[in-house]
């Protein structure tokens, strides 16, 4: 969820909005066409192209399960992400997208380099373009350099508009992921001199979360993806509860809930969030009944996985696995090495050395499936 983006809120009936309200409720399809109208209604407006390359890439990344926080956790996770695999119309009508808005936003600052609204728009296009090689392409170099294009363009609008809170969400974002990075990746030539923030990252996202006029949603749920990075669940915990009221269709807000209530040490909590989510899916609630179950088995085996409930767990995980073909390939290679896992500390080596060849076999690419694979030889153990 730690991504560059930016939206726009405009009034109820204008497509533009319908797709936000599609979009943040995980409808992506339904996204796609209307941003697709927005971009038919005003071809030479660059928000509506920007729009949907943003939709396009998030169908991609929702069906990989890319979009939940614990893919942010981790020693490195900006370097770590699993890969996203759009499908070739998906690619083309991305960049397609993309470089329609660069070429608007160019054309109308030619015209007047004091524009801060094309400022804005290139920057956006060059921040999803920043996670497109960043997730696709797996182009750190490249994504990096993009996202300095964006951060650029940025602050071009702000010292323009002062005013202009929307255009500090990438700025904020920037300085919290280059203030993440090793630093030999800090001495590359276009981010060179510049050490990023991780502290000044988060208060200008507390900022636009606050003030924003525009990106006030994406600002919270960014901060709530940085808040369980940077180990204050508690902080998250209002942010989500926000976002689950006004975008009640999409069950990850939920899940994540669940995540953030179990590292903060509330055990109870999260498990009454999974059974409310159980619910709503058993009533094909809007949203929910499209969640499959074995992601739901999933989330309460490792909840009870790391509260050491070891049994327990082990009948969730082994009904999420049974979902494995199922489930978006992250939660299914997880939930076999989960399992793995479970059966190392429960002393039962030949259990979970068929769970871990079941995640290599299933993503032998992803850094979990290789993490299975170190198993297969050496039993898992808990950090002490």
């Amino acid at each position: 969820m730690i991504l560059i983006q930016a939206s726009v809120g405009l009034p109820a009936k204008d497509p533009v909005e319908r797709g936000f309200e599609h979009f943040y409720n995980l409808e992506y399809d339904q996204a796609v066409q209307e941003f697709a109208s927005a971009v038919d209604n005003e071809p030479g407006n660059a928000a509506p192209h920007n729009h949907l390359a943003q939709a396009i890439l998030y169908r991609a990344m929702y069906r990989a399960g890319a979009l939940e926080s614990e893919l942010v956790t981790g020693s490195n996770p900006f370097l770590r992400r699993s890969k996203v695999e759009p499908a070739p119309e998906e690619v083309r009508r991305f960049h397609q997208e993309i470089q329609t808005a660069l070429s608007i936003s160019e054309a109308r600052l030619k015209e007047n380099p004091e524009d801060a609204r094309a400022h804005y728009t290139a920057g956006v296009a060059y921040g999803l373009r920043a996670n497109y090689n960043f997730l696709v392409r797996k182009a750190w170099l490249d994504s990096l350099r993009d996202a300095t294009e964006a951060r650029k363009a940025h602050l071009q609008a702000t010292s323009i508009d002062p005013g202009f809170v929307d255009a500090k969400l990438v700025q904020g974002v920037y300085d919290y992921v280059v203030g993440s990075l090793p630093w030999y990746y800090k001495m590359l030539g276009f981010i060179a001199g510049y050490r990023g923030d991780r502290e000044r990252g988060i208060q200008v996202l507390r900022e636009v979360a606050e003030h924003g006029r525009q990106n006030g949603m994406d600002a919270k749920v960014l901060l709530a993806a940085i808040y369980r990075r940077e180990r204050h669940p508690e902080a998250a915990i209002p942010l989500l509860r926000d976002l689950i009221r006004r975008f009640p269709r999409n069950y990850l807000f939920r899940l994540e809930l669940v995540q953030m209530y179990s590292d903060a040490g509330d055990k109870e909590s999260a498990l009454e969030v999974l059974s409310r989510i159980e619910k709503l899916h058993q009533s094909g609630a809007p949203g929910y009944a499209r969640l499959d179950p074995g992601k739901i088995h999933y989330a309460r085996g490792n909840l009870l996985f790391w509260y050491n409930d070891l049994e327990a767990a082990l009948d969730d995980l082994r009904r999420a696995v049974e979902r494995a073909d199922e489930v978006d390939l992250n939660t299914g290679v997880m939930a076999w090495m989960r399992l793995g896992q479970t059966h190392d500390l429960l002393g039962q080596r030949e259990e979970a050395r068929k769970a871990y060849r079941q995640a290599v076999d299933l993503a032998p690419d992803s850094e979990v499936g290789k993490e299975s694979r170190r198993y297969l030889s050496s039993p898992y153990r808990r950090r002490k």
